[in-house]
């Protein structure tokens, strides 16, 4: 029971970080039709900016708030070469574009921070919590909840306020939202935006206890997206119980098998799911007329 205690605890800070990064994945998705591949670079941004300035003595607070304003930065850089190339090409161009974004984001923060581990200090101390015979971070109980806040105040903003409603009208149908008066550009900006901030904030959580470098990002990014695929393409808490199902599965796989088939979890989790149900737990299939 200590060992499951202590696998659940990992597994629930790792699939955190993975939800983050797959609801990011789904606001744009939703928003565009489209895949950002470059949303795992968010989270690069955030742990290895908010790293590298702490090694300046900048206050913790303004560092982490300048990280994820890093990630908004660039995540609205990006939507705006997305945007151009989605208008004047498709889905598959954007798709390509997103891949190299990404890999020149990869290769201009190897050029600035090389390509060692840093590291960011636990928010509240690295004295483990002892639950019966578990050991548990402190940062553990940090990432799980910042992460609730955060999922919180994305519910509510999407369900009570006027700009959430317009984006959740946006996405369900793009078309006769902007009939009814509704900005579908900004959805878009807003979609971008949060993401960048989603993927950051992660990163900064979550560096305390798995550390950050510059290719972080690369298999971050590939299990969001499989977590987003799980729960469901277009469903924002499919993606999240995606996340948190891929975290889980990962630790109780290195915990009671061999964490040397840690990384290979997702993929069989997704191979699994489509020989069983093609679109996602809580996706609804489409019905396109031709």
């Amino acid at each position: 029971m200590d060992a499951f205690i202590q696998f659940l605890s990992s597994g629930l800070t790792e699939g955190a970080r993975y939800a983050l990064v797959a609801l990011g994945f789904t606001l744009i998705y939703n928003a565009s039709g489209a895949l950002n591949f470059a949303q795992g670079e968010s989270v690069m941004i955030g742990g290895m900016v908010t790293a590298v300035l702490l090694q300046t003595q900048m206050p913790f607070w303004l560092a982490v708030l300048l990280a994820v304003l890093a990630g908004l930065v660039v995540s609205l850089l990006l939507k705006r070469v997305f945007t151009y190339t989605l208008q004047r090409s498709g889905v598959l161009q954007v798709i390509i574009l997103t891949v190299a974004f990404g890999i020149m984001l990869r290769g201009l923060a190897h050029a600035l921070w090389g390509t060692q581990t840093r590291s960011i200090p636990a928010f509240s101390g690295s004295e483990p919590l002892r639950i019966g015979g578990a050991t548990i971070l402190p940062q553990a109980l940090w990432v799980m909840g910042i992460t609730a806040v955060v999922l919180a105040g994305l519910a509510w903003f999407f369900r009570h306020s006027r700009t959430g409603r317009g984006f959740v009208a946006a996405s369900l149908d793009p078309t006769t939202a902007q009939l009814m008066g509704i900005d579908v550009k900004r959805v878009l900006l807003l979609a971008f935006g949060l993401s960048g901030v989603l993927g950051a904030i992660g990163g900064i959580v979550t560096a305390p206890i798995t550390y950050t470098y510059a290719d972080v990002g690369v298999m971050v990014g590939l299990k969001g997206i499989i977590a987003a695929i799980i729960g469901g393409m277009g469903s924002p808490w499919g993606a999240v119980f995606g996340g948190f199902a891929i975290g889980l599965a990962e630790a109780m796989t290195a915990g009671y098998v061999s964490s040397a088939y840690k990384d290979a979890v997702p993929f069989v989790m997704i191979v699994l799911l489509f020989m069983v149900k093609p679109t996602g737990l809580f996706g609804r299939r489409r019905v396109e007329r031709v």
